[in-house]
């Protein structure tokens, strides 16, 4: 069975930061009977936004509102779309240096306009949000902009003023206004809480790996997005040690977002984007500078060390919340960070199971959250 989620607020009937806890419904709950059918425009521009909002347009669609997809060029995003069979339109490549991600950007709301005004939503939506809320707010319709993450400045800047509802998680550092609504969950529950996903062996089996062997996952990441602007995760060196180190326990797989060279490309993924949860759920240790990735394994109970700039004396809510469960270690110092595989590898204490179940039970289906966010700010 499972869990009732939390239930959806609208813009106007919202009270200032509300907080939608587990199992409890929240105010503005769309009828029981809701006839209006809506058109919801997502747009994505990052691989983990599809695994976030794939659940979110099957649970739509499946109560007869109409969905469309917009993407650009992120790594694997456009892959991930084509794998879960998701209809999208892609409208713009990926840029490298700053001056090529702000024409990105800019191109990319354009295109996204064009496509909004043949489609003519009800509600826009994404993941940062700033085309989305940017397109709305033209369009006359509304939007809704999800965030976790505090050190993106600029993009909460240009997006929160123009957006309908803002959604965070109820730890999220900062106040906004009256269209803030906080809930008790992240980003990454809406595809891995254990009622969406169930990792399995049998995966990782096809793939030639044996899912009850010592082996490690690792990821990198490029530092490119607008957020990152100053920040940075492993130092080349600091890579090349972390690995060593951990194939002299098992297998080392590497996930990144840049090209693998030697020696990094000796390990790469035996696993198609679509399955990688599933070899991550069974690995004995997850290492790398991804957020994402780390809080993913945090939610599958798999060991998790961090290390990137972010992760400092004044680190993001999420991680500090992480980490007072024991999911999560993390640490702006390699030399911290490498200490602390070591230790894993030596002795883990085998408690990450039941840690992971203490932080799921008290959060709720952020996907079913999301779809009622959607249909209450469209009715």
């Amino acid at each position: 069975m499972r869990r009732r989620h939390a239930s959806a607020a609208t813009a106007t009937d919202t009270p200032q930061n509300a907080t939608v806890p587990p199992d409890q419904n929240g105010v503005g709950t769309p009828p029981a009977e809701q006839t209006e059918q809506l058109r919801i425009l997502i747009t994505i521009q990052h691989p983990a936004h599809v695994h976030f909002y794939r659940p979110v347009i099957e649970e739509l669609t499946a109560d007869g509102h109409e969905v469309r997809v917009c993407t650009r060029e992120k790594d694997v995003a456009t892959e991930l779309l084509t794998a879960f069979d998701i209809e999208h339109s892609v409208l713009a490549a990926s840029g490298q240096s700053t001056l090529e991600r702000i024409g990105v950007q800019a191109l990319y709301e354009l295109r996204l306009l064009a496509a909004a005004r043949r489609f003519q939503p009800d509600v826009v939506t994404a993941i940062g949000g700033v085309a989305a809320a940017h397109v709305a707010t033209a369009l006359g319709a509304k939007s809704v902009v999800l965030t976790d993450s505090e050190p993106a400045a600029l993009t909460n800047r240009l997006a929160f003023p123009f957006a309908d509802v803002v959604c965070t998680p109820a730890w999220y550092d900062g106040e906004i206004d009256a269209r803030h609504v906080r809930y008790e969950g992240l980003h990454e529950l809406a595809y891995l809480h254990p009622d969406r996903f169930e990792p399995d062996r049998e995966v990782v089996r096809a793939a030639g790996v044996d899912p009850s062997a010592d082996y490690s996952l690792v990821r990198f990441v490029s530092w490119g997005a607008q957020h990152d602007v100053g920040e940075g995760g492993l130092s080349r060196a600091g890579k090349e040690a972390i690995v060593e180190t951990l194939a002299e326990a098992g297998e080392v797989y590497i996930t990144s977002e840049e090209p693998l060279d030697a020696p990094f490309d000796q390990y790469r993924l035996p696993v198609a984007p679509a399955d990688l949860h599933h070899l991550l759920a069974f690995a004995r240790l997850y290492v790398g500078d991804s957020q994402t990735m780390a809080t993913e394994a945090a939610l599958l109970g798999t060991p998790a060390v961090r290390c990137n700039s972010f992760a400092g004396g004044d680190d993001m809510a999420n991680f500090r919340r992480l980490a007072d469960y024991g999911l999560v270690f993390s640490t702006d110092d390699e030399s911290e960070a490498h200490d602390r595989i070591e230790t894993l590898l030596a002795d883990d204490d085998g408690d990450w199971g039941r840690r992971r179940g203490e932080f799921v039970a008290e959060t709720i289906d952020v996907a079913s959250f999301v779809r009622d966010v959607l249909v209450a700010v469209g009715t």
